[in-house]
């Protein structure tokens, strides 16, 4: 049969056949299809993408970061950031390394960084016009930064330096505002003692301590600060034949500071207090004052703080006129201490006065004391003083002082970015 028949054949096939032909002609399409398809997105998925630059040529590839050290010791990998007198280097090899800058020889990186100069701590609405910033090089004692073209090389002795940023971190974090669920730090601690003998006795403390502050970077003016915490110890002790004993001591505050300046701020404040054992049943404040954080330095800060309060005090089983509406203030100092090793020490002294009742004064002294033991887990040491000079008249007498000593296990939030 010749070409031209054998089309003619084909053409005069019976309809259902000729309908056969073209499905089966049509999966082998698909099916083919489908193979080339598989074949490129393998053979894409072997090959490392080209970064390019806008105009589609190919860009340089960014070479890694070296640190010389003093020693002639050097390391390959990222530059960080430095804050504190000290660089922070993160190598494949040996992770995050921190060393003081006078252990660094020199530093070559090709990426973009900020230099804040020491004496200067930028808001988010008051930047200067150009900020030192640019590819860095630390040689001599000295930073060199080269930024783009046309604009003169920039060099800072390391002396002055209080901070050096990676630009989009600097830009990131100067522009936004954080959600209500970020951006918090703290810890939360929890401890039991369990006894069952002739008398069983059963205590349990614990508690957390919150703080958020905005913009949550150190080199950046702070806006605002809102701290949350909550302290509680229970105790019961039973016996057959003989009355419960019990201990109930709770404490709950919540603060947000509105800053005026780096160190100045308002202050609004509210506290709720319960103590058995000096028959406190329910102690409210509500108050505003100003805050001044005296000392802010690396491994401490120191704050001041008076307010203006009005005060409930309602005791338990109370008599006529002991439950008292006060109108007072509170005035406080709080301390925090970097100790080595990570150890960290917190204490709060408060004096509360009553202006329109001055026997009805009050004062507390909170001291805690957190010991590293694995990541972020902590032991956890701590003492709780509080003072009431107006106690209820109570048989057998109710004590002015409550004493606690405070032993558990903390959590250690992370910092936030």
């Amino acid at each position: 049969m010749n070409p031209v028949s054998s089309s003619l054949t084909c053409i005069y096939l019976p309809a259902r056949k000729r309908r056969s032909s073209r499905i089966l002609h049509t999966c082998r399409f698909f099916a083919a299809s489908a193979a080339l398809v598989c074949g490129i997105a393998v053979f894409a998925a072997g090959q490392s993408p080209v970064p390019s630059d806008p105009k589609g040529k190919p860009a340089k590839p960014v070479p890694p970061d070296v640190i010389v050290f003093a020693n002639g010791d050097q390391l390959t990998g990222k530059f960080l950031r430095s804050a504190g007198g000290n660089a922070v280097f993160h190598s494949d090899v040996a992770g995050d390394v921190t060393v003081s800058w006078d252990k660094v020889k020199e530093i070559h990186s090709a990426s973009k960084f900020v230099v804040l100069q020491k004496g200067f701590q930028p808001g988010r609405k008051a930047l200067p016009e150009h900020l030192p910033e640019g590819s860095l090089t630390v040689e001599n004692k000295q930073i060199e930064l080269s930024p783009t073209e046309g604009v003169p090389m920039q060099q800072i002795p390391l002396a002055n330096v209080d901070y050096v940023i990676d630009q989009p971190t600097f830009d990131r974090e100067l522009h936004q505002i954080p959600g209500l669920l970020s951006s918090w730090t703290g810890s939360a601690t929890a401890g039991a003692t369990l006894v069952e003998a002739t008398q069983n006795t059963e205590t349990f403390n614990g508690g957390f301590a919150l703080v958020r502050v905005t913009p949550p970077v150190g080199w950046l003016s702070p806006s605002n600060r809102t701290l949350l915490g909550l302290q509680g110890s229970y105790g019961k002790i039973t016996e057959p034949g003989t009355p419960t004993e019990k201990t109930a001591i709770y404490h709950a505050y919540a603060e947000r500071d509105q800053y005026f300046s780096p160190r100045f701020y308002g202050l609004g404040q509210v506290a709720f207090d319960h103590n058995f054992s000096q028959s406190l049943d329910l102690q409210q404040i509500y108050g505003g004052g100003l805050g001044w954080t005296i000392v802010k330095q690396p491994k401490q800060t120191l704050d001041l703080k008076a307010t203006l309060q009005y005060e409930r005090q309602s005791f338990l089983n109370a008599i006529s006129g002991e439950n008292q509406d006060l109108i007072g203030s509170t005035f406080a100092a709080s301390y925090v201490r970097k100790l080595p090793k990570g150890m960290v020490f917190n204490q709060v002294l408060e004096y509360l006065p009553a202006w329109n009742n001055m026997h009805a004064y009050s004062a507390n002294e909170t001291d805690s004391l957190n010991l590293p033991v694995y990541k972020r887990l902590s032991l956890s040491l701590g003492t709780v003083d509080t003072y009431i000079n107006n106690p209820p008249v109570t048989t057998p007498p109710t004590k002015a002082n409550s004493f606690q000593f405070i032993f558990g296990a903390a959590y250690t939030l992370p910092p936030p970015g």
